[in-house]
C-alpha cells in the first residue's frame, strides 16, 4: 500500500514547527505537561454554564422538574456517564499522543474524518458563539444602558420575548470574544495560566452561593420539602440534557489529553470535570432555581450591593474563559484538517483568529438568545454516535497496535465501517428523538452511540478497512 498522496511529511509536521501546538502529528513526551496544570485546565474547562442551566432546567425552570433524589440521581448517572466516555477518549489520545482529527483517521480514513471534524467544527464555533453571549448578557445587564442605542432587536424578526441586544451588551461580547481568541492563539500554554489564576477562585464562589440559597431557605429541611413538590420530568429526560449539554467537551477532551503524561492524569482530569466540578454547578443551578425560579446566580449578585455584584461578573466571566478558550483552541484542530483535506494548508493561528472573530460577530448578534436551547438538543443528538467509531476501533477491532505514527501517511481516503456505524447511530437518534420514545424515556443520543459502537464491530471485518490495516502494519513493519 502506498503513501496517501493527499498527506505530505512536510503538512504532518508544520504546525508542530510554527507554535509546538502539533496539530498534525503525536505530542512528544518531553513536550507533554504537568498533570497539575492540566487538572486546572480541566476545572476550569468544566465550569461552563450549562450546568447551570441544566440544573435549573431539573430545578423546574421553564416548567417540569424532579425532586431532590431523583434530581440528583440524574446528574450522577449523566455525569457518570460523561466521565466514563471521556476517560476512554483520552486513554487513546494520551496513549498515542494524537488529537481528535488523527484519532478519526484510523477509524474514519483521511478524508473519511472530514465528516466528524466538520461537525465538531460546527459544534464548538457555536459553542464559542454562545459563550461570548453569556458574558456579554452578563456585562450589559451590570452596565445598563446609558447609550440608549439598540444595536439589534429580536422581535423584528420574528423572536418575540427576547430581550433587545444593546450597544453595550454587543460591544462587551464582541471586545471578550477577542480576549478569548487572542489567548486561545497563544495555545495551551496560555489556556493552563488562565486556569491556574481562576479556577479554585471560581468553584469557591459557587459552593457559597449554593448555601446562601439554602440559607434563605430556611435550612437544609425546608429547602427539600420545596423541592420535593417538583415534578413532571422523567429520568430519562433529565439524563438526556445532562448527557446533551457535555458531549462535545466530552469528545474535545482528545485534543486536551495528549499532553498528559500518564493515564492516572487522564482519570484525574476526567474526575476534576465530572466528578468534582460539572456536577457542583448541576447542584447549585437546581438549588437556584427552585429557591429564587433563576440557575443564574450572578444575576442575584447583581441586585446585592456593587462590591457583590463586581465579584459576580469577575466570577462570571473568568469561569466561562478557560471554557471558550478550550472550545476555540479545538475548533482549529477540526477546521485546519478539514481544509488541509480541500488543498488549504492553513496554521493553527491563521484558523483560531478568523473562527474566533467570527463566533465573536455571531455571539454579539444573539445567537446564545435565539438559538442556544436548540443548539443544545442538536448536540445531544448527533454527538455520541460520533465517538463511538473511534472507541470500537481503538479498544477492540483495530486494537491499539496498529496506532503507529509511521501508518498516519498510509491511512487510506474512507474507512467505511467508520461512515457506515456513525450513519446508523446518528440515524437512530434522530428517529428516537424526533419519532419514537425510547423505553423509560432512555436518552436517545446515548442509545445511538451503544448501537453505533456495536456496528462498527459487526462490520469493521466484513469491510476493506480489516484487510487495509494488515497491509499497513506489514509495510511499516517491514
Amino acid at each position: 500500500m502506498e503513501k496517501n498522496p493527499s498527506i505530505k511529511e512536510s503538512t504532518l509536521r508544520n504546525d508542530a514547527a510554527d507554535d509546538q501546538e502539533f496539530m498534525s502529528e503525536p505530542v512528544p513526551m518531553d513536550k507533554r505537561h504537568s498533570t497539575k496544570d492540566q487538572v486546572m485546565v480541566w476545572i476550569g474547562f468544566g465550569y461552563v454554564v450549562t450546568g447551570l442551566v441544566v440544573g435549573g432546567q431539573i430545578g423546574g425552570q421553564g416548567g417540569a422538574g424532579l425532586p431532590p433524589l431523583a434530581a440528583f440521581l440524574s446528574v450522577a448517572l449523566g455525569m457518570g456517564f460523561l466521565f466514563l466516555l471521556t476517560s476512554f477518549i483520552g486513554i487513546a489520545s494520551q496513549k498515542t499522543g494524537y488529537n481528535l482529527s488523527l484519532l478519526c483517521r484510523f477509524s474514519y480514513g483521511e478524508r473519511g474524518s472530514t465528516l466528524p471534524l466538520a461537525m465538531m467544527a460546527i459544534m464548538t464555533l457555536g459553542w464559542f458563539a454562545s459563550i461570548a453571549g453569556m458574558i456579554g448578557q452578563i456585562w450589559g445587564a451590570w452596565i445598563g444602558n446609558p447609550s440608549g442605542v439598540i444595536v439589534f432587536d429580536p422581535s423584528a424578526h420574528g423572536f418575540h420575548g427576547v430581550a433587545k441586544i444593546t450597544l453595550e451588551e454587543f460591544l462587551s461580547t464582541f471586545i471578550w470574544g477577542l480576549i478569548f481568541t487572542y489567548t486561545a492563539v497563544r495555545g495551551m500554554g496560555a489556556m493552563e495560566k488562565v486556569a491556574n489564576i481562576f479556577a479554585p477562585f471560581i468553584m469557591i464562589v459557587a459552593i457559597v452561593m449554593g448555601f446562601v440559597y439554602i440559607s434563605q431557605a430556611g435550612g437544609v429541611s425546608p429547602f427539600l420539602t420545596k423541592a420535593g413538590m417538583l415534578s413532571g420530568m422523567s429520568m430519562g429526560t433529565a439524563i438526556t440534557a445532562v448527557v446533551g449539554s457535555w458531549i462535545v467537551g466530552a469528545i474535545m477532551g482528545a485534543d486536551l489529553f495528549r499532553f498528559n503524561k500518564n493515564i492516572s492524569a487522564v482519570w484525574w482530569c476526567s474526575a476534576a470535570c465530572f466528578i468534582f466540578t460539572n456536577p457542583i454547578l448541576n447542584v447549585v443551578g437546581y438549588i437556584g432555581a427552585v429557591q429564587t425560579g433563576d440557575f443564574n446566580y450572578v444575576m442575584y449578585m447583581l441586585g446585592v450591593s456593587i462590591p457583590v455584584a463586581i465579584l459576580g461578573v469577575i466570577v462570571w466571566t473568568s469561569a466561562l474563559w478557560t471554557t471558550d478558550n478550550g472550545e476555540l483552541y479545538c475548533n482549529a484542530l477540526y477546521t485546519g484538517p478539514v481544509l488541509r483535506s480541500y488543498g488549504f494548508n492553513v496554521e493553527r493561528k491563521q484558523v483560531v483568529i478568523v473562527i474566533g472573530v467570527l463566533g465573536s460577530i455571531l455571539g454579539s448578534l444573539a445567537f446564545y438568545q435565539l438559538f442556544f436551547a436548540d443548539f443544545i438538543n442538536v448536540l445531544g443528538i448527533m454527538g455520541p454516535p460520533i465517538a463511538s467509531p473511534i472507541l470500537a476501533d481503538y479498544f477492540v477491532s483495530g486494537r491499539h497496535r496498529k496506532y503507529n505514527a509511521a501508518a498516519l501517511a498510509y491511512q487510506p481516503a474512507i474507512r467505511w465501517a467508520g461512515l457506515l456505524s456513525f450513519a446508523i447511530g446518528a440515524a437512530i437518534a434522530l428517529y428516537c428523538s424526533y419519532g419514537v420514545t425510547l423505553p423509560g424515556e432512555f436518552p436517545s443520543g446515548v442509545f445511538a452511540m451503544i448501537v453505533s459502537f456495536i456496528v462498527y464491530i459487526v462490520i469493521y471485518r466484513f469491510l476493506p478497512d480489516a484487510v487495509a490495516d494488515q497491509r499497513i502494519l506489514k509495510q511499516i513493519n517491514g
